[in-house]
């Protein structure tokens, strides 16, 4: 199948090959006819799959095929992302696709100077891409409202609520006229989201990308049982191999990053950190680097790293295993883009056993054990035998300090001259 046969004006057909891109993704294909028909839609996708351009074409297309009318531009479709990087991302796409025709977008979000976000939107837009609280900010402030909204799209909304958006989200959505279309977009259909769709869409098309789409057939998988105090220097010599061109590692904190990105540096390995502690400048130029491969080990952590879209990404390591199972399939979704293979190193402590174990479950397979590395450690069977082997280890330490000591007791120093022997009947 090709964009033509989707029905694509030929002013989005010459930004899409310009964009380099020939043919379809499964959820482009599924997603665009119905989308341009005018139905809601809840997709279910996998990072990487293409969604983005799936609402992007066929909303650039209506807005094409139906421009404002007179006066200033006012906003006509909203994407609400769960983060600053991946609403600066969608804005991208749509530049790319919007290009040659006179459809406006801009992005709007927190962590910067409102300033230019209002000016911006004063001069007129047709596209809207918001994370929720600056959004509701704006609106509160009377710079515009959403009066006008024909086309209301949410992605990543199984993270929005993950992030606890869930009220910011229905707030905005009361302010939208009716009737309007509306796409919701999520990585996973969690009973959550499944409850939340049934109050935003009205007789939804419901597509799903087939299991062969998710990166358990394009990346190539392994643990490393390794003590948590060895995973940095175990790292290190991950990351002196040539075969890691380009790295993205995954930590649980913002203190943790900044951590391991000193012990790195500090190595000689060159690695940036991202998360939420850094300014909004601080992290668009973390990315820019990172993409442009001025820096090619970048440490984030999950919530920092939506947005994150590097096609030649060829390595991604799970320095801390995630708390959530679906939260591995994204991580390691990062790398296997556009068609590429990728690899996804996993470091697994005893303490994170139970984590693994939830990890194989929900991917229905066994990781492959990489033991050729100097800080190998037994496979732990649980975490609690982990604590019972810590504390068995303990009685014995405490056991043979009490033998020493009462060793030392019936052997005293000679050299201790004042010391009273109190053996039993003696006085």
């Amino acid at each position: 199948m090709t964009f033509a046969q989707l029905n694509m004006n030929q002013t989005l057909l010459n930004a899409i090959t310009k964009g380099g891109y020939s043919e379809p993704t499964p959820i482009q294909a599924e997603a665009i006819p119905h989308i341009l028909s005018g139905k809601d839609m809840l997709g279910s996708a996998q990072t990487g799959t293409g969604k983005t351009a799936a609402f992007a074409l066929p909303i650039i297309q209506r807005l094409q095929e139906m421009p404002n009318v007179g006066g200033r531009k006012v906003p006509r479709a909203l994407v609400l992302a769960p983060t600053r990087e991946l609403a600066l991302q969608i804005k991208e796409s749509f530049h790319t696709y919007a290009q040659n025709s006179r459809v406006k977008t801009t992005a709007i979000y927190g962590g910067v100077p409102k300033r230019r976000q209002i000016q911006a939107i004063k001069r007129g837009v047709d596209v809207i891409i918001a994370t929720p609280g600056r959004l509701l900010d704006l609106i509160n402030m009377k710079i515009f409202d959403l009066n006008a909204i024909e086309y209301y799209v949410l992605d990543e909304a199984d993270r929005m609520l993950d992030m606890g958006f869930i009220h910011d989200v229905k707030n905005i959505t009361s302010k939208l006229p009716t009737p309007h279309q509306t796409m919701l977009f999520s990585a996973t259909l969690p009973s959550s989201i499944l409850q939340l769709s049934k109050t935003l869409l009205n007789h939804p098309i419901r597509i799903e990308v087939a299991k062969d789409n998710t990166p358990l057939d394009t990346v190539n998988q392994s643990i490393y049982f390794v003590k948590k105090s060895d995973k940095a220097a175990l790292l290190k010599d991950v990351l002196y191999d040539a075969t890691v061109t380009s790295a993205l590692v995954f930590v649980r904190t913002k203190q943790g990053a900044n951590r391991l990105t000193k012990s790195l540096n500090d190595a000689g390995i060159p690695a940036d950190a991202i998360h939420g502690n850094k300014s909004q400048s601080q992290r668009q130029q973390t990315l820019k680097n990172f993409k442009q491969g001025k820096t090619n080990i970048l440490i984030a952590t999950d919530v920092a790293s939506r947005g994150i879209d590097i096609d030649a990404l060829s390595h991604v390591i799970n320095y801390d295993l995630p708390e959530s199972a679906e939260t591995y399939l994204h991580r390691i979704g990062r790398t296997a883009r556009a068609g590429r293979l990728g690899s996804s190193l996993s470091f697994c402590s005893p303490e994170e056993s139970h984590l693994l174990k939830a990890i194989q479950r929900h991917i229905e397979m066994t990781i492959p054990v990489e033991a050729n590395h100097r800080f190998k450690l037994q496979r732990p069977k649980s975490t609690s035998q982990y604590k019972t082997a810590q504390q068995a280890s303990k009685t014995e330490s405490n056991d043979r300090a009490k033998r020493n000591k009462k060793r030392a007791f019936k052997h005293p120093s000679k050299k201790n001259k004042g010391y009273k022997t109190h053996a039993r009947g003696r006085r």
